[in-house]
């Protein structure tokens, strides 16, 4: 009778170096047997577990992401700033105000949302079948049949034959030559060998190291077996990786912009009660001043910075998308490049592609033997031509490549394909008249213990052999023998007496753009750290041929790891555990993973990268995706964020410096002036015109030198550079005013509000303008006299700010036409203001760069 009830859970694989539960007792324990389940059986535990499907990630809808940017610090006051100006009926206020919160809004949820349905199409969804052993009911005899992999159910009997994708979590019953690729589990590029031993595997390995078990998301590279299902669906070890929190730690960008952001906050919200409380005790004006004083506010608000942020995100992200195929999911994400200073990466895809090459063939001395590669170039293309092989071995391939024709053209008798067991390979072919030349090659060990050789011989090649696998290289023993010839089939037997012929060694092909992207990211300032599951002279031998300095390799859990270029023998939790030490000891750091074990580690970074091809839980968990594995696209991505960057640092230091200036000076001429020193309506004119002009910067070109290193946006340097430079421009202000009411229109020009409204206005603006062209980043101003967008709106503004007095717009909003005398004199003041700016720059440089050659 079939079981209606529901199956127990499958047990965790035992700890490493355990021996865990047997074949017969996990039989039992899911209610199965070698002949399978029954039909009846299967149907009612897919109804009650599942099916075999791994978990959906949703699209986030573009409404979500909208009231997400809604929780920006700035994004929120402004909303706060404009729902006050409408309570007290400041209508052009609040709708200017409001316009900015809708547009920035509605940019960053526009931006993320084409990411996301970027990802979407990136997805690769390719439904899978599996040969399944079952029964009609209890009393009939099994049969196999294709099913779809989502109808797998825990205690189903399966058959994996070369080429199969492991479709759940399953425990080997009978295994021959098995051997499966587990990169996107494990990051180990060569395939490892399974058996249904019920033994524990390597005393310091983890469950993918137990030779008796396969997980969903390998794929089976030669031999073939029978599997029990343990688990399926979410139970899976690939499902579980979906399931890890996928919210992370503040990123750099989050970080940095929030510091700023809630220092600016405390400034607006105390300059409102200062304004209205000087109003009313120095002056007598009460609720009346409240428009002023929220002008005022917003005054020092960098309106803007949600706009212009979004802006030079997004359109980064879209030139990478268009020129490099780099989709940038998450648009803070591009910042946060920007300020990488360390990179972690995997050496297999990443420095090195997936299949080898021959680095040379060596006799029992050391020296050049074009005889073993011979023999070893035989040997593979005979295994090729008689082995039913589902695909070409990766070291046959690279054996044939190296070759290049010269074999001599044997015939082939018979072959005895790799076996994990024993190690070896072994072709026949016809050689003199009479008589068959076996050639094995394989493991040395296992080559050479079948050799005639004397004891001090052995054991002298095996140190030879275990020095090249030290240096990084795989290594084949070649050898022959002659036997007379027969009909009867060959067996491994007769792999015995053999002739050594000598070592063949294999490096992994390096990746044909690693090696000048590695320099690139070092002129960048990126620092690149190995880590890898890999042999530790392997990942070694990968960076010295790559021209990248390893040092001095250690493995995970040593002392001095976070020192380390290259760090070795890492589990999944080790490469999380090091990201996070990195980021603890304060640098921005990018990971590019991809596959299952390099989840952690994505979920733990500043930056999470994956390529295109990565298992969907890697590809879904990165901020970043690749086209293709390639270093390259990450040094155009650093560049991209850079730029980015390096314009949102350009607008927060000139926009956050002018108007800390103007709020200076507006709070101090509000305490001398007996009238308002500029009419709301005017504060906000100015305001829109300065904001206006600064959509500049999310299309300016950066110095050169800023592309050169990270790019952080570091509160306790802006506060003290808008400080500085905010004073000087206060100084400017109040120099215009005395100017003003002193020297040019004598004791009584005070009285004169529209012709003080209107000389202010001008100045201001004038002064706007040099900030935004001398506190930009440093261009180099000789290749071209371009003067570029930010060059171009700051003429603009000059323009508005000489004419817009003289238009009917300037008497709607107060104002009136200066006269020449004034201009004159302006002229003088900007002289001497731009003067003074860019001596003070100039201090600021020289202090910044011996800052950064000390360390600070």
């Amino acid at each position: 009778m079939a079981s209606e009830t529901a199956v127990p859970s499958a047990t965790p694989p035992a700890a490493p170096g355990v021996t865990g539960p047997t074949s017969l007792q996990d039989l039992r324990r899911l209610g199965s047997g070698p002949r399978g389940l029954t039909e009846t059986e299967a149907e009612a535990r897919l109804a009650d577990l599942g099916e075999n499907v791994l978990p959906e990630a949703r699209t986030t809808s573009r409404a979500r992401l909208f009231v997400r940017g809604l929780r920006d610090p700035f994004t929120t006051v402004l909303l706060c700033l404009g729902l006050v100006s409408a309570t007290v009926t400041a209508w052009g206020t609040a709708c200017v105000i409001l316009s900015l919160v809708v547009v920035s809004c509605v940019l960053r949820a526009t931006g993320e949302h084409r990411a996301d349905r970027s990802m979407a199409a990136l997805r690769d969804l390719v439904a899978t079948t599996v040969t399944v052993v079952r029964r009609w009911d209890a009393d009939r005899s099994p049969r196999e049949r294709e099913i779809p992999a989502a109808e797998l159910v825990p205690g189903d009997v399966i058959r994996l034959a070369p080429g199969d994708l492991v479709p759940a979590d399953v425990r080997l019953l009978r295994a021959s030559g098995l051997t499966v690729h587990q990169a996107a589990l494990t990051g180990e590029s060569a395939p490892v060998a399974k058996s249904a031993l019920d033994a524990p595997g390597p005393p310091d390995g983890g469950p993918f190291d137990q030779p008796h078990l396969c997980f969903q998301g390998s794929s089976v590279a030669t031999g073939g077996g029978t599997a029990l299902v343990l688990d399926t669906g979410a139970r899976t070890r690939l499902a579980r990786a979906h399931g890890t929190p996928a919210r992370r730690e503040a990123s750099a960008f989050d970080r940095s912009v929030h510091g700023i952001s809630w220092v600016l906050i405390r400034f607006m919200l105390l300059t409102p009660p200062l304004v209205l409380m000087a109003g009313a005790a120095l002056r007598g004006r009460g609720p009346e001043t409240l428009p002023f004083a929220v002008a005022v506010a917003v005054g020092l608000t960098p309106e803007m910075l949600p706009v212009i942020v979004t802006t030079c995100l997004a359109r980064g992200a879209s030139l990478l998308a268009r020129t490099h195929g780099v989709i940038v999911k998450r648009l803070p994400a591009l910042h946060d490049l920007g300020a990488v200073d360390v990179l972690c990466l995997d050496k297999t895809g990443t420095l090195t592609q997936d299949r080898p090459v021959v680095q040379q063939a060596l006799d029992g001395d050391g020296e050049d033997a074009p005889d073993a590669l011979r023999w070893a170039a035989v040997g593979a293309w005979w295994t090729l031509q008689l082995a039913d092989l589902p695909a070409p071995d990766a070291l046959d391939e690279a054996l044939l490549d190296a070759a290049d024709g010269a074999r001599e053209p044997y015939e082939g008798v018979a072959v005895l394909p790799f076996d994990p067991v024993r190690r070896l390979a072994t072709v026949v072919v016809r050689g003199r008249l009479g008589t068959h030349t076996l050639v094995v090659k394989g493991a040395a060990e296992d080559v050479l213990e079948r050799c005639v050789l004397e004891p001090a011989e052995r054991e002298r090649l095996l140190v030879r052999a275990a020095h090249e696998a030290d240096d990084g290289l795989r290594l084949l023993a070649v050898a022959t023998a002659e036997r007379p010839a027969r009909s009867r089939p060959y067996t491994p037997a007769d792999e015995q007496g053999l002739t050594f012929r000598g070592f063949v060694t294999f490096r992994d092909a390096l990746a044909p753009t690693a090696a000048q992207a590695l320099r690139d990211l070092a002129v960048r300032g990126v620092t690149v750290k190995v880590l890898t599951g890999d042999h530790p002279g392997t990942a070694a031998r990968a960076c010295r041929d790559l021209g990248l300095d390893p040092g001095d390799v250690r493995t995970a859990g040593a002392a001095d790891e976070l020192a380390a270029t290259v760090v070795a023998r890492c589990t999944p939790e080790d490469k999380a555990r090091i990201v996070t030490a990195l980021r603890k000891a304060g640098h921005t750091v990018g990971f590019l993973g991809d596959g299952v074990n390099d989840v952690p580690a994505l979920h733990a970074t500043d930056v999470a990268i994956a390529p295109r091809d990565a298992v969907d839980v890697a590809r879904e968990s990165a901020d970043v995706v690749l086209a293709h594995k390639d270093l390259t696209a990450i040094c155009h991505a650093v560049t991209a964020g850079r730029h980015s960057s390096g314009n949102i640092a350009t607008y927060l230091r000139v926009t956050l410096s002018s108007n800390l200036g103007n709020v200076v000076a507006m709070l101090a001429a509000g305490l001398l002036l007996p009238f308002l020193p500029m009419l709301p309506a005017q504060v906000l004119a100015q305001n829109l015109c300065f904001d206006a002009a600064q959509l500049a910067f999310a299309y300016d070109r950066p110095a050169p030198g800023a592309l050169t290193r990270p790019t952080v946006l570091r509160p306790r340097d802006f506060l003290r550079f808008i400080s500085g430079f905010g004073v000087l421009n206060a100084v400017a202000d109040l120099a215009t005013f005395g100017v003003l009411a002193l020297t040019l229109y004598g004791p009584d020009a005070l009285d004169d509000q529209a012709v003080f409204h209107s000389a202010w206005f001008t100045e201001n603006l004038l002064t706007q303008a040099l900030v935004m062209l001398l506190l930009r980043s440093r261009r180099s101003y000789a290749a071209g006299r371009d003067p570029g967008p930010v060059g171009r709106a700051a003429a603009v503004l000059a323009a508005v700010a000489l004419l817009l007095p003289l238009t009917p717009l300037g008497a709607l909003l107060g104002m009136t036409a200066l006269p020449l005398e004034y201009h004159l004199l302006l002229v003088t003041v900007l002289a001497l203001y731009a003067v003074a700016l860019r001596a003070v720059r100039a201090r600021y440089e020289r202090g910044r760069r011996r800052a950064v050659v000390s360390g600070g």
